[in-house]
């Protein structure tokens, strides 16, 4: 009988019955606790008892999740994280190579009371080669594997957010996790899986590096179809200083978007491919969508099948009729706007995941489940081992 199953709760969804047991950190390893909890996992997080009564600081990345405040430095904490792991199936966290080993928590030692775990690792670097133990962030990670390099115009590179290294790392993370999973329950012997932000980064150029190995990419920013080296997939300001976004890639699209410009007879749009009209077309494109404004723009396009998108801010794309439809975004607890669950299951739908808790709004109830007696619950807090 599994004594750490959530109580009180709907846990529905693919990962019913999973249980997963977090390593509190930042970034990556929480996106992919996040993930893992929307499918109906059962995520514990281990958070530092310095901020135990506190609201989340992560309201939308925490939410789905148990949190327990245990102070990992202690020595008293080895026995706690082993008698979670025990009844554990996935463990993961988001330290730099070696940190857990000298807690007393790294997968040799966890391994060792469960067999069949899986052990994630989210590091920037991964845990071997020159730069395993430098530290860094999303954007150093994505400049070293020529991701950086490749988005922004030619003058300089634009920072794409945190999405490539960051969050592709817990998508990595989250990916690889439920692979060793499957494995395990087929073999009994549980593994550790090194997920590396700069490895995830480099493998979300696949396609790219696919087209340069056929000569059909040129390793210069702003040269390329889809890099903003075209002018009809590319973005255009309007009259009210908004936007559009023009992601032509057929001949279809493009003659639907030069039709409802009004520009087929134009000598300059005859030729799609015609890179010697391409400045040309980027500047009659540029007038022609400064004449209106993106809403003008969006019902001209609406239907036309140009792939002309109005481009929508944060706070406007969650009214979007299309994303209201399919329930894109939800409201949060926390009275925020935030992503629903993704994927959508036929057989399986994950439900509303729980809000984000207070830090360690779970202890007790956690350690109760694992066996520890209101007593021992209780000595644990008096040594500062709990809070």
């Amino acid at each position: 009988m599994n004594t750490l199953t959530r109580t009180g709760l709907d846990t529905n969804g693919p990962l019913t019955g999973v249980r997963v047991l977090e390593l509190g950190g930042i970034g990556p390893a929480p996106y992919a606790g996040m993930l893992l909890g929307d499918l109906g996992a059962d995520v514990i997080r281990i958070d530092r008892p310095q901020e135990a009564g506190l609201d989340n600081p992560a309201p939308v990345l925490h939410r789905g999740r148990r949190s327990i405040t245990v102070d990992l430095k202690h020595s008293d904490s080895t026995g706690i994280v082993l008698t979670l792991a025990t009844e554990t199936d996935i463990v993961i966290e988001g330290f730099r190579p070696g940190v857990t080993e000298r807690l007393g928590v790294g997968p040799e030692a966890l391994l060792a009371h469960n067999r069949a775990l899986v052990y994630g690792r989210m590091t920037g670097w991964g845990q071997d080669g020159p730069l395993a133990h430098e530290p860094g962030h999303d954007i150093n990670f994505v400049a070293l594997t020529g991701a950086l390099h490749a988005i922004g115009p030619a003058h300089t590179p634009v920072i794409p957010l945190n999405l490539i290294g960051d969050m592709g790392g817990g998508l990595l993370m989250a990916f690889g996790v439920i692979s060793a999973l499957v494995s395990a329950r087929t073999t009994g012997r549980g593994q550790v899986v090194d997920a590396a932000m700069s490895d995830g980064s480099a493998s979300l150029l696949a396609m790219v590096h696919g087209f340069l190995a056929q000569d059909r990419w040129q390793d210069r920013r702003e040269s390329n179809t889809i890099d903003g080296g075209s002018p009809w997939y590319g973005v255009y300001r309007c009259s009210d200083d908004r936007h559009v976004a023009l992601g032509i890639g057929d001949r279809r699209s493009y003659t639907a978007l030069v039709e409802t410009l009004g520009l087929g007879s134009d000598p300059r749009f005859a030729d799609q491919y015609d890179r010697a009209a391409w400045p040309a077309m980027r500047e009659t494109l540029a007038r022609v969508f400064a004449g209106r404004t993106r809403e003008d723009w969006a019902r001209t396009f609406e239907g036309r099948g140009a792939c002309v998108s109005p481009v929508l801010s944060l706070t406007e794309a969650p009214h979007h009729p299309h994303n209201v439809a399919r329930g894109t975004f939800r409201t949060g607890a926390h009275g925020g706007i935030e992503p629903a669950p993704v994927p959508r299951f036929s057989d399986t739908p994950a439900t509303e995941p729980e809000p984000a808790p207070v830090v360690g709004a779970h202890t007790d109830e956690v350690l109760a489940q694992a066996g520890y007696s209101p007593e021992a619950v209780a000595q644990l807090r008096a040594e500062g081992v709990v809070r």
